[in-house]
């Protein structure tokens, strides 16, 4: 198949056409704030399948298309990135949009790799629960879309249920991380009595009703009906008139949504919504088409763009394996940065200089997937057993590109591995190499601990459960897992670590990039070191949370 099955033809549409209709993005959320249940709103509403369920992790209940994982399932968190494809066509338009929704995981544990994923998306979707607002999840991965530039849209969701006042919650973004909210749509009765959003027209009139009715568990799409103004207010009464009140308040203080300053990164567009019940879901389906930027150039590693008409380059962004136990796979998950790919095409690795073949193609939808034979900038596509590839990788046909490296990010956690049985060495070391490569945590070693026993570095302690569980489960390798002191890490040099390795609650280690780096007990003994020997190189890694 191809990116979509419908509508025009891709080749009388041309590549130019064909990079227009998409749209690729994340959710990037706190734990529990409904990240899963909304993928599958949004799945629902693209009719991509015809009945959601709710994912709590209790015996009965569904688990969403995007996880896979049996510890995903058990206990109702996205540990795995997936990526999910669907077409999308808006009221009243003609064109179907290719939707490239990039999952990540909730769970903070799981972060690093959200980060990584942000690397492949041209916006981002901050979803924040109603009644707690900005968390702290939330706020870090708010920093890594700002930092890479991304433009963000904000679903404040769960407003069927309890929560604070529209406005606070708008406060509280602008007063918390420098973004000015500026919704599209307000929701018609507080929080926990959810009847329906106001579409915000010219400065800040009311434009138009959608009132919303429940289906049963939020199973199918939510039924909408349109009223003029007029008729919401007779219907609704006060609750009409007071988001009407707001919606003129926040264009008065200049809260109108300006598309120049949304993708620089200044304005956020913002929409009530719930996704259990499908609330507010196709508004948010139709804001992505028409305000989120198509994809776009991308620079590489000499700091020159690479264009999406340019000849065909992808980026590695994640590897993951044993999506499919019944093959033992690993599968690469490439994001089409230029040019048109097709199934088969031969390419070269840029880390290499070796040709790869692309003969095994996939889009992945949850545990399902289907070949691809034709993608576009904006696509994401798995290539089978791509032993040779790791995050950050770059694939190229015709002249060398390559682009920047995915960084590591700061790890907050750290464990020595070791195999329980001497006999399983070589497996053990055949495990942590692959684990390593695909990014699950992070590998660090030194000549004291040997190759027996390397150091796990994580931003997240659920990483460590995910390495034990699949050295035993894919490796047949039985492990102990010895938890360290340490909770803070620096980038330094050859020339500062001998001092390093003499003080007190400090470790040096090599990580398998290269990179030298410091482990420290706490902020405080780093803080004490910083200030008594400040020759010593210390550097801060990406995301570090202090």
């Amino acid at each position: 198949m191809t990116a979509s099955t419908e509508g025009t033809a891709p080749a009388a549409r041309g590549l130019a056409g064909e990079v227009s209709r998409r749209r690729t993005f994340a959710v990037i959320s706190h734990p529990d704030a409904g990240k899963s249940t909304l993928t599958e709103a949004l799945a629902l509403h693209a009719r991509k399948i015809s009945e959601a369920g709710a994912i709590h992790g209790k015996a009965g209940r569904k688990s969403t298309v995007s996880d896979w994982m049996e510890m995903e399932k058990a206990r109702g968190i996205s540990v795995s990135s997936t990526a999910l494809q669907f077409n999308y066509r808006a009221a009243g338009s003609d064109i179907d949009n290719v939707i490239n929704l990039v999952d990540t995981p909730g769970h903070s544990d799981f972060s690093e790799d959200t980060y990584r994923v942000l690397t492949a998306v041209d916006a981002a979707v901050m979803l924040i629960d109603a009644a707690k607002g900005l968390e702290p999840q939330t706020l870090k991965l708010f920093q890594v879309c700002r930092h890479r530039g991304i433009p963000v849209i904000t679903v404040i969701n769960k407003w069927d249920r309890p929560g604070r006042a529209p406005l606070e919650l708008l406060d509280e973004i602008e007063e918390r991380i420098g973004l000015t909210p500026t919704p599209l749509f307000l929701p018609v009765g507080i929080a926990g009595d959810f009847r329906g959003l106001l579409r915000r027209g010219p400065e800040g009139a009311a434009a138009e009703y959608i009132h919303f009715t429940r289906t049963a568990g939020g199973a199918t799409i939510a039924p909408e009906e349109s009223l003029t103004p007029e008729s919401a207010e007779a219907r609704e009464g006060a609750a009409w008139t007071t988001a009407a009140e707001e919606s003129e308040l926040l264009s008065a203080t200049g809260q109108d949504h300006d598309q120049e300053m949304f993708l620089a990164g200044q304005t956020s567009p913002v929409i009530y919504a719930s996704a259990m019940l499908n609330f507010g879901v196709r508004q948010l389906l139709e804001t992505l088409v028409e305000l989120a930027p198509a994809p776009g150039s991308r620079a590489d590693i000499g700091g020159s763009p690479r264009n999406p008409q340019d000849p065909f380059s992808a980026v590695v962004f994640k590897v993951q394996a044993g999506m499919d136990t019944a093959h033992r796979d690993r599968l690469a998950f490439m994001r089409i940065v230029s040019g048109e790919f097709e199934r088969g095409m031969v390419v070269t690795h840029a880390q290499t200089g070796r040709p790869f073949a692309t003969k095994y193609a996939l889009t992945i939808f949850g545990r399902e997937r289907e070949t691809v034979d034709t993608a576009y900038p904006g696509d994401v596509v798995g290539l089978v057993n791509a032993t040779a590839l790791a995050p950050g990788h770059t694939l190229f046909v015709d002249k060398k590109v390559e682009f920047p490296p995915i960084p590591s990010f700061a790890p907050e956690h750290f464990a020595a591995l070791r195999a329980r049985s001497a006999g399983k060495y070589k497996q053990f070391r055949k495990a942590i190499d692959q684990l390593d490569s695909e990014g699950v945590v992070q590998v660090l070693r030194n000549d004291s601990r040997g190759d027996a026993s390397p150091v796990l570095a994580a931003v997240g302690p659920m990483q460590f459960e995910v390495v034990t569980a699949r050295m035993q489960g894919e490796f047949g390798v039985e492990t102990q897992l010895d938890h360290l002191a340490y909770t803070i890490a620096r980038r330094t040099d050859a020339a500062s670590a001998p001092e390093l390795d003499r003080q007190r609650g400090v470790e040096v280690f090599t990580r398998s990039d290269g990179a030298i780096l410091a482990v420290f007990s706490d902020k405080w003994r780093l803080q004490y070191i910083q200030k008594e020997m400040p020759e010593l190189t210390l550097e801060p890694l990406v995301a570090a949370a202090d």
